[in-house]
C-alpha cells in the first residue's frame, strides 16, 4: 500500500512511539488522526505538526481507549472528518503492575476493540476498501519479563490475537492485513514508569535489574520503530507477521513453524 493520500488513525499518538508514527505517516503523505488520553500533549503535538505539515492533514481527538463509547466515537469522527480510513495503529499502552487490571484494559482489551472497529470500517465484505492494522506488542510478548508479568501477559495476548485474526482475514478475504510490532527498549515515557512505585507496585525494588537489562540490550529511538511501521504498511505481502526491532539486529521477523491448521478459503 502506498501511504500517500491514505488516512491513518493512531492511538497513543501524542507522545513516544505513537508520536514518531504520526510524524512518519505525515512525512509519507498520509492524513493522520492522533488519539490520546493526554489532551495537553495532544494539542502540543498538533501545533508542532502544523508547523511542519498542512494543518488539515492532522486531527487530534482526546480519547480514553479503555472507554468503549469514546473509542467508537473517535473512529466515527475520523471517518466523518477525512471521509475514509485505511490504516489503524493500536499503539496506546501503559506499564502498571500495581493497577494491573487497567494495564489489561489499555494494552489488550482496547487493542482488540480497536482492531474490530478498524475491520468494521475497512473490511471489503462490509463496504470498506481494505486496509492495514498494526498492533503494538513488545519483545515482552515473546519472552518472560520477571518484573512485569501483567505487562508481559498483555503483550503475549496482542500477538496471539493479531496472528489469529490475520488468519481469519486471509480466509475470508477481508482485504485487511494485520501485523504486530515487537520493539525492545525504546526511549519513551513508559520507560520512566519503572522508576515509580505507583507503576511497579511489588516489583518496584527490582528497578535496578530492569535498568541493567536496558543497559545490556540498549535503548532505541522511536524513529526506528516508525521505520518498521512504514515497512509493514508498504509491503502488501505481510499478514500475520511479528516484526521484532532490536538494537543488535534492527528490523527482523519472528520465525514460527508451520501453522498447524489452515482452513481452505470459503
Amino acid at each position: 500500500m502506498h501511504v500517500n493520500g491514505k488516512v491513518a488513525l493512531v492511538t497513543g499518538g501524542a507522545q513516544g512511539i505513537g508520536r514518531a508514527f504520526v510524524q512518519a505517516l505525515l512525512g509519507k503523505g498520509a492524513k493522520v488522526a492522533l488519539l490520546d488520553f493526554n489532551s495537553e500533549a495532544g494539542q502540543e503535538s498538533k501545533a508542532a505538526l502544523d508547523e511542519q505539515f498542512e494543518a488539515q492533514r492532522t486531527l487530534f481527538i482526546q480519547c480514553d481507549v479503555t472507554d468503549q463509547e469514546q473509542l467508537k466515537g473517535a473512529f466515527k469522527k475520523v471517518i466523518e472528518h477525512f471521509g475514509r480510513l485505511d490504516i489503524v495503529v493500536n499503539n496506546a499502552g501503559v506499564n502498571n503492575e500495581k493497577d494491573w487490571e487497567s494495564t489489561i484494559q489499555t494494552n489488550l482489551t482496547s487493542v482488540i476493540r480497536g482492531t474490530y472497529l478498524g475491520l468494521e470500517y475497512m473490511r471489503k465484505g462490509n463496504g470498506g476498501d481494505g486496509g492495514v492494522i498494526i498492533n503494538m506488542s513488545s519483545l515482552a510478548g515473546l519472552m518472560p519479563a520477571a518484573f512485569q508479568p501483567v505487562y508481559c501477559a498483555t503483550k503475549h495476548g496482542v500477538i496471539g490475537f493479531t496472528r489469529s485474526i490475520a488468519l481469519a482475514a486471509n480466509m475470508d478475504n477481508y482485504g485487511v492485513r494485520l501485523n504486530t510490532i515487537c520493539p525492545g527498549f525504546v526511549n519513551t515515557p513508559i520507560l520512566q514508569s519503572i522508576d515509580k512505585e505507583e507503576n511497579m507496585g511489588q516489583y518496584y525494588s527490582y528497578k535496578d535489574e530492569i535498568k541493567n537489562m536496558m543497559q545490556f540490550y540498549g535503548v532505541m529511538d522511536p524513529s526506528i520503530i516508525a521505520e518498521g511501521l512504514i515497512t509493514i504498511i508498504e509491503d502488501d505481502t505481510l499478514n500475520g507477521e511479528v516484526m521484532k526491532i532490536t538494537v543488535s539486529q534492527g528490523i527482523h521477523f519472528q520465525q514460527y513453524g508451520q501453522t498447524p491448521f489452515k482452513s481452505s478459503k470459503r
